[in-house]
């Protein structure tokens, strides 16, 4: 399970950081696609093929099945940690989360997500929390 906020810099060459809490859950290999809200998530092999699994149940025929899976899918690359627990991230999925040096790395129990340092902030406003809890709550999540 992934849980906590880090902190942590894109080098020059496009490399990231993973803190080690997160590389023991991860494993050396895993796939980082494009995430919702414009982060970056990052499943471990296991989690991804689990994922994969209902995706291919989707029907073909829907169209919105057809988005959802070609999102996730299309940006979809295996990624491996060098020996200093580096990730290079390409070049397409940083455009797309717009990192560029400061980001966050995010633990979200099942994934990570990596987010640019400024669109973490811009979507770390929980003044609406009260609102979000009561619709949680209609989704079976009573606290």
């Amino acid at each position: 399970m992934f849980m906590g906020e880090y902190n942590h810099s894109i080098d020059t060459k496009g490399r990231l950081i993973i803190p080690s809490r997160f590389r023991e859950e991860l494993g050396d290999e895993f796939v980082v696609t494009k995430g919702l809200d414009g982060c970056l998530f990052v499943f471990p092999n296991d989690r991804w093929a689990a994922f994969e699994e209902k995706l291919e149940k989707l029907p073909l025929t829907n169209k919105s099945a057809r988005q959802f899976s070609r999102f996730f899918v299309s940006g979809a690359t295996p990624c491996e940690l060098d020996k200093q627990g580096r990730v290079l991230l390409p070049q397409t999925l940083r455009g797309f989360a717009c990192l560029e040096k400061d980001v966050v790395l995010a633990g979200m129990l099942n994934r990570i997500e990596i987010w640019s340092k400024s669109k973490w902030i811009e979507n770390s406003s929980y003044d609406d929390m009260d609102d979000i809890a009561e619709q949680m709550t209609d989704l079976g999540l009573g606290i």
